[in-house]
Order: C-alpha cells, then structure tokens, then sequence
C-alpha cells in the first residue's frame, strides 16, 4: 500500500496536501482499493463551504456506495472535473490525478491535527 510521506491523513480515509493556504484533497490507495473499482464520483460545487468531518462528496464503485468527508473546514475552490468522465482515474492514480478538490483552509484551520504516514500506516495495517 502507497502512503506518501509528504501528506497528511484522516481516520476516514482521506488525504491533504498542503499548498499555502489551501490543500488539495483525494481518498488513500487503502480507501480505493477497499471500495474496488470505482464508477462516479459526487464532487462538492465549488464555492461551497464544509465542516471538518462534513460530508464532501460520495464515491460510488462495483461494491457499494461511500462518504467522502472533508478533512478540514474551508471553501471549495476547484473540483477534478476530469472524474466525472474517467472516475477510475481515482483507483489508478490516487495521490495524482485522482484527487477530488481543492480547499481554501478556514480562517484559523491547520492540518497538524490529521495523521502523518506512520500514524495512518499504523491505522491501516492488518
């Protein structure tokens, strides 16, 4: 299982890479890989605004149907329109061209209170 080091984790299954003030969002290869083969994805409008642990979107494969949920509060400032035509993109390239949507942080909002690769690996190991 893929658990790049350079970003940070939420017990849910969700990832952040920060970029200033704002992340970038997307589920984990361990989330992908559960879920199987991914079919649509239900992505935020943009300019909306989420609660940390809010619902931001749903991901829908050949075995069931998931919450994604926000990992910090912010505005959604852009989407990956590019899913809703190719949401396998999501089961092959999940820290890449996979990911969901991007977040301007909340005033006051940090990503320390999310895991870091080992504390997520630790989460995640059978």
């Amino acid at each position: 299982m893929n658990i790049p080091e350079d970003l940070r984790y939420s017990p849910e299954h969700e990832w952040v890479r920060l970029e200033g003030t704002k992340v970038r969002v997307g589920v984990t290869d361990y989330a992908q890989d559960a879920l199987g083969d991914i079919v649509f994805v239900d992505l935020p409008a943009v300019g909306s605004e989420v609660e940390a642990g809010g619902q931001l979107g749903e991901v829908e494969s050949t075995k069931s149907v998931s919450e994604i949920y926000a990992p910090v509060a912010g505005t959604v400032t852009a989407v990956n329109d590019s899913l809703t035509a190719a949401p396998e993109r999501i089961n092959q390239d999940p820290y890449g061209e996979g990911w969901l949507c991007e977040l301007e942080l909340a005033a006051g909002v940090a990503t320390d209170n999310l895991l870091d690769a080992v504390a997520y690996g630790d989460l995640t190991a059978d």
